[in-house]
């Protein structure tokens, strides 16, 4: 089964582009293909249309619009944050989450080959970072801190704020991966006391390749990509006008009609997690407050990458954890932190939810997870 009849399950992974959205970036796809850093008409259009996306994704996490700065996506702003703060200090320490996104991990190590020490915060059992540990870190001098505000596989919310809280005493630079946060929760730079904070438009049904960190105008950071000086020296590069465009209107959307894509999703979450447990699945992070789409479970005697491959077959498109690390065969790394044992960590298959699933879609998921479960479990005692 594939094409359009296959139900999607992946939304943490990316979100398909709204058709709203869609609408709002078509213009400048076509007719307004003006350079936005233009003096001619063509070119102030498309300057006016950057500096209204950068207001509507301002409103939604409540900074100014100036503090918005465009880049690529998730991955370049978890760099520039880490990279382009480390650049302007002598080397120090960065504190980062055991559970943090590769986006993060690996700038945060490379720190340690230019003479950083990097600190990693454990985790609790069920995937939240551990606050204690969060204090006896911070009561050493650090330079950088950085922990998601909702992890990418179990859906946990981790407390920002109050580690942020702690960073702002020790006068340490707070940061937020808030990729997977961002139109599931409220996001709040202001209350969340952080520094610096990472956004991603294809995750809330806008665009590829679009994304901004979010600077406390204090912060310094040194440009990791030079050249004409855009987005205020920060991140140089002609403005992809169309994909902003889409995270505005993505953002405006997100706003609109978060409450109720809660309500939904955390109805198909709950209906699957039941129905998995009951064929003999452990839930990750169940006993911690979640982002409402997200459920990560594992079958102890059942591989997780032929769980996937077969539930695609059947129709249905989940994932075996993070979309940046599926290519590799390693567990998990937040399950790991998690305390979770390698040989069930394997097993893990994620399942993330979006705005346009049903109901039946998830009734039908889980016949399919169950007729396919007894199918390998058959095979497993045959092999044995």
């Amino acid at each position: 089964m594939g094409g359009a009849m296959q139900a999607y399950f992946d939304h943490n992974a990316t979100t398909p582009l709204d058709e709203g959205v869609l609408a709002e970036m078509l213009p400048f796809l076509r007719e307004e293909y003006g350079n936005a850093s233009s003096r001619h008409d063509f070119g102030t259009r498309a300057r006016r249309a950057v500096n209204k996306a950068r207001e509507q994704i301002a409103v939604l996490v409540n900074v100014q619009p100036a503090q918005v700065v465009f880049v690529s996506g998730g991955t370049e702003a978890n760099n520039l944050f880490i990279r382009g703060a480390a650049a302007y200090m002598k080397p120090g320490r960065i504190v980062v989450s055991a559970i943090e996104h590769p986006c993060v991990a690996k700038p945060a190590q490379d720190l340690v080959r230019q003479g950083w020490k990097l600190r990693k915060l454990v985790t609790d059992a069920q995937g939240r970072v551990d606050l204690a540990d969060a204090q006896a870190a911070l009561a050493e001098p650090a330079n950088l801190v950085s922990v998601m505000l909702a992890n990418n596989e179990t859906g946990v919310i981790q407390p920002v704020a109050k580690i942020a809280a702690m960073a702002r005493e020790q006068r340490t630079w707070m940061h937020t991966d808030a990729v997977q946060a961002l139109g599931k929760i409220p996001v709040d730079f202001a209350a969340l006391g952080v520094h610096a904070m990472t956004l991603s438009a294809h995750k809330i049904y806008g665009p590829k390749g679009i994304g901004a960190l979010v600077v406390d105008k204090r912060l310094e950071l040194k440009p990791i990509i030079h050249g004409g000086g855009h987005e205020s020296g920060m991140r140089s590069g002609t403005e992809n006008v169309p994909a902003i465009v889409g995270f505005g209107a993505a953002c405006e959307l997100a706003a609109r009609r978060m409450d109720s894509i809660v309500r939904s999703t955390l109805d198909l979450r709950d209906r699957t997690e039941q129905g998995a447990a009951a064929l003999g699945a452990q839930v990750f992070g169940r006993g911690a407050e979640r982002i409402s789409n997200t459920t990560y479970f594992a079958f102890p005697d059942i591989d997780g990458e032929t769980l996937v491959i077969e539930l695609d077959k059947a129709g249905f498109a989940v994932a075996s954890g993070a979309a940046c690390s599926s290519t590799s065969t390693e567990p998990s790394a937040t399950l790991l932190a998690m305390g979770v044992a390698p040989d069930l960590a394997r097993g893990a298959v994620r399942v993330s939810f979006g705005a346009r699933n049903t109901a039946v879609e998830a009734e039908d998921f889980l016949q399919a997870l169950g007729a396919t479960v007894s199918r390998l479990r058959r095979l497993t005692a045959v092999a044995v």
